[in-house]
């Protein structure tokens, strides 16, 4: 149960309709493993993102920005909260965000919003019953899969599971279109999550219409061609609604945002240090992409920012404020957008203090669907919850697993293995591929940074606990 109603939590400063009108429809798109490298126009030798590159010579650029975790499921609920994701539950993949969070669904939602979500959802259940539903955490509409997942997939559509004939993400894009095609003229601007299950393996998909696709890059010196085909899916998918948008006559006052939830899975072009999973730059630089027409033009931002920023961004951009706000991470990026401002506070990162737990979509929303059709019991109670009514107590000196604190040129890393630890201090600029520790040349910083950092990670495991919440 929320700690208090949304009616008397949101204040928003539009209260007439033709005013709302004024607000951006949103549509947030995220790609499930795609690393910064992993597109034309950041660089890539060979894959093919047309619609991608023309949106970055078109939107605003985000040369510097970070997922929140190395892995999905965190990510995700930082984006869905503005919060480091250990806050709401979700250290690792696989676990789910505490129905306590206030979420921007919800937010934008009780600010006049009609919302969906289509497509992986993994922090939480897919059963309309759930608390950690898509529905209960804000989105009158959705077609959503546990985790990522493929051809043919089995998905719950507010509830109702269904398997579905065709490519994963294919389906998930033209549920996107059908549900702004369907809210665009009613009054209510719009927001739209659209969580990509792909480029994650197997990498079972393959680009529509091109002569030859399940074999496209197989002559390309790597041994990911699965992967980079289903990023050329994708961006044929980001193309389609691109166009969508323009048809619909809604592309200039619709903010549409697009990244990874983490780095990819090809270590040569991660765009840093290492790859998918880890904490150097390699695991957290994505992809990041605004554009939005009516607002701001072609433009580069070099100035740091993660996904945590998302949430207090879309809130400002729309007007709204939250009463008893949690501690936030993320800050407001309309004045670095626009040019005002260019430094901003330190991002904190932090992975390995808990393992993840496994889920497999297709195989536990088909027995959902078998059981839902026959009338049978429900097959997997014990996913309706999981652990969000726990609140642990955590012991502040232990800290264990790979944090790292950036503070903008310089970032900290400090790694924790069984009680042992060590630090290591890179000049990001200098050293984008964080091969040259300069831990011992500078002490004064190590400790300065270390302290922030520590800092950080005990107010972390606060949250955790259940202290930002009102009782």
């Amino acid at each position: 149960m929320k700690r208090f109603l949304f009616a008397a939590l949101i204040l928003f400063c539009f209260r007439d309709s033709a005013r709302a009108l004024e607000r951006p429809h949103i549509v947030l798109v995220m790609a499930d493993d795609q690393g910064y490298g992993d597109t034309g126009f950041t660089g890539h030798p060979f894959v093919k993102t047309p619609n991608l590159d023309a949106m970055a010579r078109a939107g605003v650029v985000f040369n510097r920005f970070y997922a929140s975790a190395p892995v999905c499921s965190p990510t995700r609920a930082s984006v869905m909260t503005g919060r480091h994701p250990f806050r709401g539950n979700v250290p690792n993949h696989g676990h789910y965000l505490r129905p306590d969070e206030i979420t921007i669904a919800e937010a934008l939602r009780g600010a006049g919003y009609v919302t969906g979500h289509f497509g992986k959802w993994h922090i939480g259940s897919v059963q309309a019953e759930s608390p950690t539903s898509p529905g209960h955490a804000g989105f009158d509409e959705w077609l959503s899969g546990l985790n990522f997942f493929d051809n043919d997939p089995y998905l719950s559509r507010n509830g109702k599971y269904e398997q579905i004939r065709g490519p994963g993400s294919v389906i998930t894009m033209d549920a996107t279109i059908a549900f702004l095609t369907k809210h665009k003229s009613r009054g209510k601007p719009m927001l739209a999550v659209t969580w990509f299950p792909s480029p994650h393996d197997p990498h079972a998909e393959i680009p529509q219409d091109i002569p030859g696709a399940a074999t496209l890059y197989n002559d390309k010196q790597t041994k990911k061609a699965g992967y980079f085909r289903e990023i050329t899916l994708l961006d044929q998918q980001l193309g389609k609604l691109r166009q969508s948008l323009r048809d619909l006559g809604i592309e200039k006052n619709t903010l549409l945002f697009y990244c990874s939830d983490n780095g990819g899975l090809a270590v040569e072009s991660s765009g840093g240090r290492a790859r998918k999973g880890s904490i150097y730059e390699g695991g957290l630089r994505v992809p990041a992409i605004l554009e939005w027409p009516a607002r701001h033009q072609p433009k580069l931002i070099s100035t740091p920012a993660y996904t945590s920023d998302i949430y207090p961004t879309l809130l400002a951009i729309a007007g709204v404020k939250i009463d008893s706000q949690p501690l936030l991470d993320g800050i407001d990026l309309t004045d670095i957008i626009a040019g005002k401002q260019t430094k901003r506070p330190p991002m904190g990162f932090w992975h390995g203090f808990r393992g993840g737990q496994g889920t497999w979509s297709d195989r536990i929303i088909k027995a959902l669907m078998e059981a839902q059709q026959s009338g049978k019991p429900n097959p997997h109670p014990e996913r309706l919850l999981k652990n969000v009514k726990e609140f642990p107590t955590f012991d502040k000196s232990d800290l264990e697993g790979h944090a790292a604190w950036n503070a903008w040129p310089w970032k900290l890393h400090r790694i924790e293995k069984k009680q042992e630890v060590r630090f290591e201090l890179y000049h990001l600029v200098n050293d984008p591929m964080e091969a040259n520790d300069l831990s011992g040349r500078e002490p004064r910083r190590v400790a300065a940074m270390k302290t922030s950092l520590e800092n950080w990670q005990r107010s972390v495991l606060d949250s955790w606990e259940g202290k930002d919440y009102a009782k």
